[in-house]
């Protein structure tokens, strides 16, 4: 993964001239030695005098020293009188843009810079002070510029399995054109940065919207009780119906007054609709789950609504013109093509204590009736506890057991094997589960050849795709309609064969490799807020327990990196 400390070298020496901040012609040699000076000093210091908080350390030294020696030290934030720009006037509703996006303005010394702005006005600054904004100033911008465009944490302190290798970035277009002859603000240039995929955008509304409704909204929680159903006469049906409406999930029509306490026909499709947006199974029944949702406070939507935007700015620029997305908090498998879904499906994903991880992979290949060779860690910790309990096991669940590998390997007979008294760390053979209708595996995976040994396939465990929650495998994807996706691959997608040709390999019923002639992109995310293609923001419960330690994340003032 690119390495902020570079993105931000990146960014400052070219987006800073952008807004407006190019060098001048003349600065007061008084200022500018001043600067040099102070700049030499940043690796074994902070601007800070001894009195000073801790929150205005410097985060991007390194880039601020190549900065300024490329433009031989001369001031951006003062004209070369040493006067105050017309620039400071714009810099802290710049570095309010932060609040916008679910960080902290105060992260980016914005009590310093105003206390200094105005001293700046108010011609009370000395040199020390004049430094002193100037630097802050910059590393405000510089530091904003970074998290807006890739992320404020880094991911793999917050989750290892996060491993998603980014680009560097391509922002030169954009400063170019604010260069020659289109002005760019401060505001419209830091916005540049933040990621343009339609549904960031649809997030940013729905925090803006959540912080109003906890600003304004008396959001007193909703009593327990019995199950509501149609035709109940419950106390509790006004206020529910209030929130369905507030959150946007009953429509507006001819209904009962507001104290009406019927469950009536339209009450119903509005829970339905909020039990959609929520995972829960749209029943229109309200239960113990849907009060728990309901009761979901806005301050928790928006720490929720600020984690997901923050794994937002974590991905590249672009997820690929088409590509196989799942998220692994909503259950569910999307294919993309040219900007519009043309496929979805719930999938299992890895229970909490296997946990499927974040990547992106290339789909090459797919294998139809494949077999299933078990991974050492699961023939230890599952099937080796199942034969010691029923010794007829392998053989009713195809298995095979091996020993060695390639020319060495060799067939065990299972009788031979004194299962009841092997013990993990004796165990030196390989399960293979041979293709059929008990295989693991079903009758197709698909391959992403990834360190990590995880793939799409089918089940033959149909019944968890009823499930709300879906967290049951042991890593892997498992996908409801995976027929559906070989046809989109090979027929659908590229015409790479014919219907005829597709049933019969189905019908040989033999292990069969397919090499997809075009690679597609498979992107293993993990979200537990997002928007829908028709911008409705969906939440789900957070299975794997990630958004709290990124939450305490970006609440913390950040530290000093070392650039």
């Amino acid at each position: 993964m690119l390495k902020q400390g570079i993105f931000i070298a990146l960014v400052g020496l070219h987006a800073l001239g952008a807004l407006g901040l190019t060098p001048v012609v003349h600065a007061s040699g008084e200022l500018r030695e001043a600067l040099r000076q102070r700049l030499e000093l940043l690796p074994s210091m902070t601007v800070e005098s001894p009195a000073a908080p801790p929150s205005t350390s410097l985060f991007a030294k390194g880039p601020l020293q190549v900065l300024y020696e490329a433009r031989g030290w001369e001031p951006i934030w003062f004209d070369p009188e040493g006067r105050p720009k017309d620039n400071q006037s714009r810099l802290l509703e710049a570095i309010d843009i932060a609040f916008e996006h679910g960080l902290t303005p105060e992260h980016y010394h914005r009590s310093e810079l105003e206390r200094l702005l105005s001293a700046s006005r108010d011609s009370q600054d000395d040199l020390a002070s004049q430094v002193r904004l100037e630097l802050l100033a910059s590393d405000a911008v510089l530091t904003l510029g970074n998290h807006l465009a890739y992320g404020r944490v880094e991911p793999e302190t917050i989750d290892s399995d996060w491993l998603i290798e980014r680009e560097p970035p391509q922002l030169m277009a954009v400063l170019e054109s604010a260069n020659s002859g289109h002005r760019m603000g401060l505001q419209a240039a830091l916005r540049a940065q933040v990621p343009r995929y339609p549904a960031y955008g649809d997030l940013v509304r729905r925090l803006s919207l959540q912080r109003q409704w906890a600003s304004n909204e008396a959001w007193e929680p909703i009593p327990d009780g019995p199950i509501l159903r149609e035709g109940d006469d419950d106390p509790r049906v006004p206020a529910i119906r209030r929130r369905l409406e507030l959150l946007g999930d009953l429509e507006e029509a001819p209904r009962p007054d507001a104290g009406a306490t019927v469950v009536d026909a339209s009450f119903l499709t509005g829970v339905a609709r909020f039990q959609a947006r929520h995972g829960l199974k749209p029943d229109g029944l309200v239960g113990r789950r849907t009060l728990a949702e309901l009761n979901v406070s806005p301050d928790q939507r928006v720490e929720q609504l600020r984690a997901n935007l923050e794994r937002w700015r974590w991905l590249p620029e672009s997820l690929g013109e088409e590509y196989i997305l799942v998220n692994i908090a909503g259950f569910d498998m999307q294919v993309v093509q040219r900007g519009d879904v043309v496929m979805r499906q719930r999938v299992v994903v890895g229970r909490p204590y296997r946990r499927t991880p974040v990547f992106t992979g290339q789909m090459t290949y797919l294998v139809i009736h494949p077999s299933w060779e078990v991974p050492h860690s699961l023939a230890v910790k599952d099937q080796l506890p199942l034969v010691k309990e029923n010794p007829g096991y392998l053989e009713e669940m195809g298995f095979s057991v091996l020993h060695g590998w390639g020319t060495e390997e060799v067939r065990v007979d299972p009788k031979d094997v004194d299962w009841q008294t092997l013990t993990a760390r004796q165990f030196t053979y390989r399960l293979r589960q041979a293709p059929g209708p008990r295989n693991a595996l079903g009758r197709v995976k698909f391959m992403f050849p990834n360190r990590h040994n995880v793939y799409l396939h089918d089940t033959p465990a149909r019944g968890l795709f009823a499930e709300d929650d879906r967290a049951k495998s042991s890593g892997c994807i498992r996908l409801e309609e995976p027929d559906r996706l070989t046809r989109w691959l090979l027929i659908d997608r590229g015409q790479q064969m014919t219907g005829g040709a597709l049933q019969a390999i189905y019908d040989r019923a033999e292990e069969t490799t397919v090499r997809l002639r075009q690679p597609i992109p498979v992107h293993l995310l993990y979200w537990t807020a997002w928007a829908d293609e028709q911008g409705r923001v969906q939440y789900r419960r957070d299975v794997y327990e990630r958004d709290l330690p990124l939450i305490n994340a970006l609440n913390t003032p950040p530290a000093e990196r070392g650039f």
